[in-house]
């Protein structure tokens, strides 16, 4: 199972590879890891996706903690979050298939960030659902170019969980 650590860690030169290190020492992979400021000045939260189960997690935890730069870790992978990806995708056009494609930018409300005769590129942020599937649709054209972000998350403050209410 894929889980979500939020760490905050105070925002010094070499942090983010002190904490890598713990995974990679560990031979654990990360599948995503995305670093950004918050609202506290010198503070900066990393968000890190990896497959392990709880133990594994418990270990990588304590781990952590140890590190001086580290404030805090979270596990919020089964807490109700506000999760999202930015993806950047280039698909070759043509004149018979560019209403084609930027109607389908447009059912997933994805932005048009450069145009060209021969290409075109959107941005398109979401769960990553909506992103696989927008990638998938446009896989039936040529996709020249891609980039993901890594996951980023917010624990909601109201504790309702979405993905919960979508399945009622």
């Amino acid at each position: 199972m894929k889980r979500t650590l939020a760490v905050r860690v105070y925002n010094e030169s070499g942090v983010l590879t002190r904490v890598a290190s713990v995974f990679s020492s560990r031979g654990y992979n990360i599948d995503s890891i995305a670093v950004g400021s918050t609202e506290t000045y010198g503070v900066s939260r990393i968000i890190i996706i990896l497959p392990a189960n709880a133990q594994k997690i418990e270990q990588v935890t304590k781990q952590l903690n140890k590190l001086i730069q580290v404030i805090e870790v979270n596990d919020i992978t089964e807490r109700a979050c506000v999760e999202r990806e930015l993806m950047l995708i280039k698909v070759k056009i043509i004149k018979e298939n560019r209403s084609e494609i930027l109607e389908l930018a447009k059912i997933f409300r994805a932005k048009v960030v450069d145009i060209s005769l021969n290409s075109v590129t959107f941005e398109i942020a979401g769960d990553a659902g909506k992103i696989i599937t927008f990638q998938q649709l446009l896989e039936n054209f040529e996709v020249l170019e891609i980039v993901r972000s890594g996951k980023i998350a917010l624990e909601r403050d109201l504790g309702l969980n979405t993905e919960i209410l979508k399945k009622i």
